[in-house]
């Protein structure tokens, strides 16, 4: 799809503000016309999902727009492809967790974990098992008092991993994501990317790139490329431009990857960056723990990185023990 930003006007900003209002985030602007006050909400709207704040409605957020206007119950829900997504799915995903059925990563995709989480969910409560979230499943889970907060089901699963982490980096497939807005950006977060990679190697480690230097795919094929060659960490890089620097790792309304965290902590303390969490698709959609980096080039950058990801091996399995 195309960008939309302000100065742009017609039908498709009209469904933007509409979308938009019924989240909550309005503007004074008219009907029609993307201005000041539409970009404020977009900034808005894009603050409260955890997406970069740079008041463009593009690919990622007009598709969280989309998946935010969905709550549990106002669709069926079944496993497809395309797979669903949407806020509703996620509240499926979490709900199913916190009950013992493992959905896999509250990431708003109906995958296959969700879908035989399901299943198990309706043998359980003596339901058809169809795999098909429709009302009888909704109301089934509705009225499920949740009476004190539990780990899911996927902060079991991530501690457990946390625990047979390896202490050192050798052999770890580590995928690199050199990211941006733009080629240019793109081509100096290539330059950090492969300092990475040449370092990370020296130490043992199996460095993957997420693209070749002249390509640029989308963020959702990036983060499906890191899934299918069976990443261990995924690392992405922006260069700091409009964006806040900082070190981010997946958190949403519904969820939250404590060893994304204890990750970044790792790697922002080295590099002297704040860390708080996001839910950007590269985030969301890797089944591995994953960082975005967002920084300016500076000395001492790379070797601040690794160093925070040798902590993190060194230092992950104790850190499950407090938790």
């Amino acid at each position: 799809m195309r960008l939309f930003t302000e100065g742009d006007s017609g039908e498709p900003v009209r469904d933007i503000q509409g979308r938009l209002s019924a989240l909550g985030f309005t503007s004074q602007d008219p009907v029609g016309e993307f201005g000041p006050g539409t970009s404020q909400a977009v900034v808005a709207f894009q603050k409260a999902q955890g997406l970069d704040t740079d008041a463009l409605v593009g690919r990622e957020t007009w598709r969280a727009l989309y998946e935010a206007g969905y709550t549990l119950g106002d669709r069926v829900l079944f496993h497809r492809r395309p797979l669903l997504r949407g806020d509703d799915v996620a509240d499926l995903q979490q709900r199913l967790n916190e009950l013992g059925f493992d959905a896999g990563k509250v990431d708003g995709m109906f995958g296959p974990l969700a879908h035989v989480a399901l299943v198990d969910f309706q043998s359980n409560r003596g339901m058809v098992e169809d795999g098909i979230a429709g009302p009888a499943v909704v109301g089934e889970l509705k009225g499920i008092t949740r009476t004190a907060t539990v780990a899911g089901r996927e902060r079991v699963r991530e501690l457990e991993w946390l625990r047979n982490l390896p202490s050192t980096v050798v052999g770890a497939r580590i995928y690199l994501d050199p990211a941006g807005y733009n080629n240019v950006a793109q081509d100096a977060a290539w330059s950090l990317a492969v300092d990475l990679a040449r370092d990370f190697q020296k130490l043992g480690g199996s460095p993957l790139l997420s693209r070749s230097v002249d390509t640029y795919p989308s963020p959702h094929t990036r983060a499906a490329r890191a899934n299918r060659l069976g990443a261990q960490l995924t690392l992405s890089f922006q260069l700091a431009g409009e964006q806040e620097p900082g070190v981010f790792y997946f958190a949403s309304q519904h969820s939250r990857s404590e060893a994304g965290a204890l990750l970044a902590s790792s790697v922002g303390n080295r590099i002297q960056l704040e860390q708080s969490g996001r839910a950007s698709t590269i985030l969301k959609e890797t089944r591995a723990p994953a960082l975005m980096i967002v920084t300016e080039p500076r000395p001492g950058i790379v070797q601040g990185i690794v160093s925070g990801v040798c902590d993190f091996f060194a230092t992950a399995a104790h850190a499950t023990d407090a938790t």
